[in-house]
């Protein structure tokens, strides 16, 4: 135990690498970590309480509001509300920004962006789910915080993370300096460092997509489908399909083992369905920092500009050889063009 790091004490540790932070940035992602084990204990007595199932609410993403949705929304807001570093939380769960006008948030200096329930709807059924943040600095400090503020690319991010809700769990971030992941220790009610410096590798045999979308899935993704299930010793295929639905349970497991998720445009989803602000930015930081890739089939998913609050967006992401394989399909299918991508890049696609 003499050798057990908390979270607590290993923000303030690298509190150092951060010269414009006073330890406004720790306190946030202190008060993230007490949400999250709130979240955590209803979670895991959800079977025994009254707060399964649907709300009978459909929320702005046109989707059917889980009772757990609502309550992790709830706490997190309340939390980052209470804790006065944040200005404004963007959340999935609520079709506008959510100001925090209190005096002791007059002075924040950051943005939260937030899923609050990743997967919420295979809580039911004991599969696991998970919060996903952004955390972004307010652009301006002389004028009031604003949509604007939250609209930022997802370079931008000075943090981001996802916390998963399963046979143990765990809070996993970045600053921009790698990744590490932190262990709920119930005995002792805290976060424990017990993956530092996380790295996915550079390939693997894992392929998670929704199958049961094919037919409406671009040639390219097709292809890349039926390239996964070709049997080459060579390459380790035919490759394992493992798709659990909630993204943090995925990309959290391909982290580890080595892996692409998909989530590509299809005839009902033509922008994509996954959210670019509150899902696919922190989720490509995190990738990224761990040696991983994240694209839309094309472009760098932190690249992108970002113009609603809501806005959506496909997504390759996972272990890079993956991901560059996914992308030459999709640019041999005609899904891309050479004509639209830039010289300098073509090397990239070959």
């Amino acid at each position: 135990m003499a050798d057990v790091k908390t979270l607590g004490q290993f923000i303030i540790e690298k509190q150092a690498d951060f010269p414009y932070a006073k330890g406004e940035l720790s306190r946030l992602l202190r008060d993230i970590g007490i949400a999250s084990k709130i979240v955590n204990r209803e979670v895991n007595k959800a079977g025994l309480m009254e707060i399964l199932g649907k709300t009978g609410v459909t929320n702005v993403q046109g989707e059917q509001q889980q009772k757990l949705d609502v309550f992790a929304n709830e706490q997190f807001v309340k939390a980052l509300s209470s804790g006065g570093e944040c200005c404004i939380v963007a959340s999935e769960e609520n079709e506008n920004i959510v100001r925090i006008d209190s005096a002791v948030s007059k002075g924040a200096k950051y943005i939260v962006a937030i899923d609050p329930l990743d997967g919420s709807s295979n809580i039911d059924v004991n599969v696991p789910v998970g919060t996903i943040f952004s955390i972004y600095r307010r652009k301006n400090l002389a004028v009031p915080a604003s949509l604007g503020d939250v609209l930022q690319r997802g370079t931008e991010q000075v943090a981001a993370g996802y916390v998963i809700y399963g046979s143990s769990t765990m809070l996993v971030y970045t600053t921009g300096k790698g990744v590490n992941g932190f262990t709920l220790d119930p005995s002792i009610g805290e976060f424990c460092l017990s993956h530092p410096d996380m790295k996915t590798p550079e390939t693997g045999t894992i392929y998670s997509i929704n199958e049961g979308n094919y037919v409406h899935f671009p040639q390219g993704v097709k292809k890349y489908i039926k390239y996964c299930q070709v049997e080459d010793t060579a390459t380790y295929r035919p490759y394992t399909s493992r798709y659990i639905g909630s993204m943090v349970a995925d990309l959290h497991r391909n982290l580890l083992k080595g892996g692409i998720f998909i989530y590509p445009v299809t005839a009902a989803a033509p922008n994509g369905k996954l959210r670019l602000v509150y899902e696919c930015n922190p989720m490509a930081f995190i990738i990224e920092q761990a040696g991983g890739r994240a694209t839309n089939g094309m472009d760098r998913i932190l690249d992108l500009e970002v113009a609603e609050l809501h806005q959506r967006s496909p997504i390759f992401i996972g272990s890079p050889a993956m991901v560059r394989q996914a992308e030459r399909f999709m640019l041999e299918a005609g899904e891309l063009s050479f004509s639209d991508i830039p010289y300098s890049l073509h090397n990239r696609f070959l």
